[in-house]
């Protein structure tokens, strides 16, 4: 079944600045989280003017704002909810993202204008549970990550055809049910479904035989132990036509505790795979390895499909590794490009040097490499590196740049 509305690129916002950064490099909609009930506590999060500010930026480019209200609330977290979400329809918001019951009524009734979005938190794995939401008001429910192609086709074939289905369809995946977890909150005290969550999953372990103690064995032999709860990263890039003719509307992009390199490097790449395949089919069929590449850019583990096209083996799932790929430093972002002199001020954002070879990752344009000759500090002195956090400098760029452009540097 063909989804007629436009295909709906949703991209994390952890901060201000990546909202900005996601909404420059072609989301059509952004989701953020408040200081309150969202499921990232660590990420920077948005205060009320924060939020007020990127929900006019966004709508001044033509980019929808989801807020996020997605914890699984005990009886003290329900005061101060009305005010919270009255607040958000006040300042525009687009839609708030839910996944209690409870706090669905509490949405419902204090700000009755504020469209209402069903989590993946809520665990939404077939078309029944999918109907109760939109009988109660729900416009849009995210798929359980759990469920394949077949299963989201067989859900969007039995509900309305005004209920919005959305799926994530890259980035970190939770080794639990949909994110509902607690083992942080048994081993840390630190809860999960609060938005706290310390990611055990991602530890090191070892086996303990209680006649044995002390003696640490290793699950899979391995010289650093192992990680038996590791997921790899999602992508489903290379798979645009069947999220489309399973009746998602909505390719959501996990990350809002992510970078700024990140946002921008899927963001940027999943928009030109879209519209690629919109415009020409055979074109995306081309540029498919292009477009992993591109991916590999940031800081990624292993990719998967994970449930989409049959449950994944555990080797298919499973990293045995708690690190990251980098083959690429964000080193720069750029604030501000004066033409008549090609000189380009740089916020810093890790250390580079005169003779590095550096791509600028752009906006809407083609990406290029730049090559550094000269540096030059604030005070207009030149400079043999830019060691400082954010320190401020300025590049002579022959090639125009824009603000919120970025600089990254690949690895030795």
């Amino acid at each position: 079944m063909k989804n007629n509305k436009k295909l709906e690129l949703l991209a994390p916002a952890g901060s201000l600045e990546t909202l900005k950064i996601a909404v420059l490099y072609g989301a059509d909609a952004v989701y953020l989280g408040g200081f309150q009930y969202g499921l990232r506590a660590k990420a920077r999060n948005f205060t009320q003017e924060q939020i007020i500010e990127g929900i006019e930026f966004a709508h001044d480019h033509g980019v929808k704002v989801y807020v996020t209200g997605n914890i699984i609330p005990h009886n003290r977290h329900l005061e101060g909810m009305p005010e919270y979400f009255k607040a958000l329809e006040k300042a525009g918001a687009d839609g708030l993202i839910v996944a209690d019951p409870g706090t669905f009524m509490i949405a419902k009734k204090a700000a009755p204008n504020l469209p209402l979005h069903i989590s993946t938190q809520a665990n939404n794995t077939n078309y029944q549970s999918a109907r109760f939401w939109y009988e109660q008001g729900a416009e849009r429910v995210v798929m359980a990550r759990e469920l394949s192609f077949k299963e989201i086709k067989e859900i969007k074939q039995n509900i309305p055809e005004e209920l919005e289905l959305e799926a994530f369809v890259h980035g970190a995946m939770c080794i639990s049910y949909s994110g509902r977890c607690l083992l942080s909150n048994y081993m840390t005290g630190r809860n999960a479904n609060l938005g706290a969550c310390t990611h055990p999953c991602r530890w090191k372990y070892h086996l303990v035989e209680e006649t044995r103690p002390g003696e640490y064995m290793p699950i899979v032999e391995d010289e650093e132990g192992t990680y038996i709860f590791n997921s790899k990263d999602l992508c489903m890039i290379e798979y645009i036509p069947e999220l489309i003719d399973a009746g998602i509307y909505s390719l959501k992009i996990e990350g809002r505790m992510k970078t700024a390199l990140y946002v921008a490097t899927v963001v940027k790449t999943y928009r030109e795979a879209i519209d690629d395949f919109l415009k020409d089919p055979l074109l995306y069929e081309k540029k498919k390895s292009y477009y992993i590449e591109e991916l590999k850019k940031c800081n990624y583990r292993p990719f998967t499909t994970g449930f989409y096209i049959q449950k994944p083996k555990e080797t298919e799932q499973i990293y045995d590794n708690n690190t990251y790929i980098r083959k690429y430093t964000f080193v720069g972002m750029v604030i501000d490009y004066d033409e008549k002199t090609q000189v380009a001020t740089i916020q810093q954002r890790n250390k580079f040097s005169i003779g590095d070879e550096l791509e600028v990752l752009c906006q809407k344009d083609d990406n290029f490499v730049y090559h550094v000759e000269k540096i030059w500090d604030e005070e207009g002195e030149e400079v043999q590196s830019a060691p400082h956090p954010k320190q401020i400098i300025r590049l002579k760029i022959g090639r125009k740049v824009k603000k919120y452009d970025i600089l990254r540097k690949k690895e030795e």
